[in-house]
């Protein structure tokens, strides 16, 4: 009697063809910038003695299994879970606010056991997910009803507003302006009249004035220092001057690794996390930078692809969020150590080092990942 084995290659199937469809380029650019980062970072940390580098590296394995386990999801599942997660996060942002972990006058972390973890990190997520969920259901999302006005955005602009001014008090300026940069480039993208940005702009104008009295002072001599380079290079201005120095000392094709001056004499402030692309430009020059680049580039146009062949509203606006996370990270920070913006303490995705920054960037090309995976499944 003949074995009919037409059945086991059914239910094999569906796998296959989700292996097909795998977006492999994005999984090969991330990897890429994972071994460039513990490459760095083995250079960065010669000086201080201490192989963060292995720990970075085991956070990266970290991150590769919990994204393996994301993408064998089906990214529609975590729209059921939006809100839960938003909510989650907002009181973790609380609970940070009365009882987190003080280091270096900041409170932004929360302590289990020996390891910390900063529940900002998670607030970036949260707003992708919900506002994902929310311009996938809203009625106003309808490409058919036209750009949105300020009553179509007051919701979702609330949603970024709360999570972002609790970071805000900890305080932790980078990451919420990274978080309001998210969910206002997830915002833009689904509609919004000329006449209402320019009624934001006039409104962020009036807000950032409103502001600039309530921050810490170390946070207004920043910008200071930014209008005015020269004007304390040994005191605000220091972070921004050595990196400048080492990003130029580079030149063409750099030092070499483990040969970058100002990393070795530690003249480089915070050289393993926020200024690591400084370290990078001065042992590898032009050359060097142009490469990283190139690799952070290609994963942000992947991203745009993917989100332009996202089979649903959900998925198009995951994806959108995710590959915007990974542009203003990089954006921002390489501008921040090039002296193009305000130094605020945002850090170089997948190169700098930081357990829980890695295993959120981990977890949002994740859903990327899954996006593109499913985007022709039934």
């Amino acid at each position: 009697m003949a074995l009919d084995l037409s059945g086991l290659a059914s239910l094999g199937a569906p796998r296959q063809r989700s292996i097909a469809r795998f977006p492999w380029h994005v999984a090969l650019l991330a990897l890429s910038i994972c071994a460039v980062g513990v490459w760095n970072l083995a250079s960065a940390s010669r000086s201080s003695h201490v192989d963060i580098w292995i720990t970075q590296a085991t956070w990266m394995g970290v991150g590769l299994v919990l994204a393996l386990a994301l993408v064998l999801v089906d990214y529609r599942l975590f729209r059921q879970g939006a809100w839960i997660f938003y909510g989650v996060v907002v009181v973790l942002l609380l609970v940070v606010l009365w009882k987190g972990r003080v280091i270096m006058g900041a409170r932004r972390w929360i302590s289990l056991g020996p390891v910390g973890f900063q529940p900002s990190e998670l607030a970036k997520i949260a707003v992708i997910l919900v506002l994902a969920r929310w311009f996938s259901t809203d009625r106003e999302s309808d490409p058919r009803r036209g750009p949105r006005g300020l009553a179509g955005i007051a919701i979702p602009a609330a949603l970024v507003l709360v999570p972002a001014l609790l970071v805000q008090r900890q305080p932790d300026l980078g990451t919420a302006l990274i978080t309001v940069a998210v969910g206002a480039t997830m915002i833009l993208f689904a509609g919004v009249r000329w006449k209402t940005l320019v009624v934001l702009g006039t409104a962020v104008i009036l807000a950032a004035a409103a502001a600039w009295p309530h921050l810490k002072p170390y946070q207004r001599k920043r910008v200071e220092t930014f209008l005015n380079p020269e004007g304390d290079v040994l005191g605000a201005g220091y972070h921004a001057s050595q990196s400048m120095i080492a990003v130029g000392s580079g030149q063409g094709f750099g030092k070499g690794w483990g040969q970058g001056t100002q990393t070795l004499l530690s003249f480089l402030p915070e050289q393993h996390t926020d200024f690591i692309f400084s370290v990078w430009a001065e042992e590898h020059g032009f050359a060097g930078a142009l490469v990283l680049l190139t690799l952070y580039f290609a994963l942000v146009g992947s991203g745009v692809t993917i989100a332009m062949n996202a089979r649903d509203r959900f998925g198009q606006f995951v994806a959108v969020g995710a590959t915007s996370l990974v542009f203003w990270h990089a954006f921002v920070n390489m501008g921040m150590v090039t002296g193009v913006l305000p130094v605020v303490g945002v850090t170089l995705p997948l190169m700098s080092y930081g357990g829980t920054s890695v295993l959120v960037v981990f977890a949002a090309l994740a859903m990327l990942a899954s996006v593109g995976t499913k985007r022709f499944a039934n």
